[in-house]
Formats: structure tokens, sequence, C-alpha cells
């Protein structure tokens, strides 16, 4: 499975989140409102309205995140960061079984993410699961770590039994399309920049940051 995990949030920017989307009771709706006709006889959690002045201010300021962590640029190769939406799920709420939307209104969907704002251990139930072809991976993430998977996978949120799993979920619109190109150029990436580090520059890597730029140049739009 071509997914990553990272810390993206500290405590101290967890606290203040937490804090002001508490606060917003009447903002609080049913997220079917934004679930397809399929995926609305199976969606049952909590949306922030996205058009409210909380939901708009950190959006941008998880996006800003996103855009500056080194490994996450790498990894996903973000063109386009949207969809953002700030989601709550109490006892018995969960998401069954689908598939995000390839196209949006705000930008296409080439990789889905989760960020926990929760700590894990707050909450029974409520994973996160993500299919392959002849395998279902679970994931429960510690609160501030983001997870950013390819949208292509079926996925679902299981059932709370307890306790509130509040999550920030959005999606990227990658300037390479391919699973396994943005794979290829991430390993190449990650290679070069660990040979840096150990070695120091030379001309030999210099010809290997050459290929990756060119490779980057041919694969993306």
């Amino acid at each position: 499975m071509n997914y990553l995990t990272s810390k993206l949030l500290n405590e101290d920017e967890l606290e203040i989140l937490n804090i002001d989307l508490n606060k917003q009771n009447s903002l609080w709706e049913d997220g079917k409102k934004t679930a397809g006709s399929h995926a609305s006889t199976f969606k049952e959690n909590l949306q922030l309205n996205r058009n409210s002045e909380v939901s708009k201010k950190y959006s941008q300021y998880i996006k800003k995140k996103i855009l500056s962590n080194p490994l996450i640029k790498s990894f996903a190769l973000p063109k386009i960061i949207h969809g953002i939406i700030f989601t709550k799920s109490l006892k018995n709420m969960h998401y069954g079984r689908h598939i995000d939307n390839p196209f949006m209104s705000s930008g296409r969907s080439d990789l889905s993410f989760t960020i926990s704002l929760t700590n894990k251990e707050n909450y029974q139930g409520g994973e996160l699961g993500i299919e392959t072809i002849t395998s279902e991976k679970n994931f429960k993430l510690d609160s501030g770590e983001i997870l950013i998977y390819p949208s292509t996978y079926l996925h679902s949120v299981k059932k709370v039994n307890y306790g509130e799993r509040l999550v920030c979920i959005g999606w990227i619109e990658s300037y390479v399309k391919s699973i396994e190109e943005r794979e290829y150029l991430f390993d190449l990436d990650a290679g070069a920049k660990g040979l840096l580090a150990r070695h120091g520059r030379s001309d030999e890597l210099d010809l290997i940051f050459k290929s990756y730029s060119n490779l980057l140049r041919l694969l993306g739009n």
C-alpha cells in the first residue's frame, strides 16, 4: 500500500484548534450534506460548516502546514490542496465503505488525507480502514498525525463505540497522477537527499538531481 504517515501538528497547535472547534456547537452539521446520493445512505458523522469563518481559517492553516512539510511535499508533489473538512464522529457514528469522487469542484482527487485532532486513546473504534485488492489495513492515528493515501482505494471509518473522533480530511491534486510514478520520484528524491547529507555534494549527485527534476518536468501536469 502506497501511503505516508507523519507528525503534522504539535501539541500547542492541537490545543488551540480543539478549543476553537469545540466552541462551534451551532456550526456542526449532518455529514450527509456533502455526501453523494449513494454515500449518504451509510454516512453518519458531523461536519463543521465549510462556509464558516472558523472552517476557512483553519483550512488555510492546514494547507500551509502541509505545503511547508518537506517529506509530504516529496511524497505527494502537491499541486492543489482542496476540499478540507473538519469532521466529528460520536458514539455509534461511522462512514461505510466508499470511494472518493475523482473530480470535485475544488480539484482532482489523487490523494486523500486524514489528520487526527484527538488522541486515539480518547475513543474506541473509529479506525480508518483502507482496502487493497487482497487486504484491508486499519489506521488509528496519534493526535497531530497525518495519513496520506491514494484516493483510488476503497475506505471506511469504523463505528465509534465510545468517545469522540475529531479529524480533518481533505484531498490533494498532485503534479503527477500516477501512484507508481510518484513512488519512483519519492524514492529517487529520498535517496539523493540521503547521499547529500552523508557525503556532501558531488558531480554524480548533481546528475541524479538533474534527472529527478527532468523526470518531474516530464511526468508532471
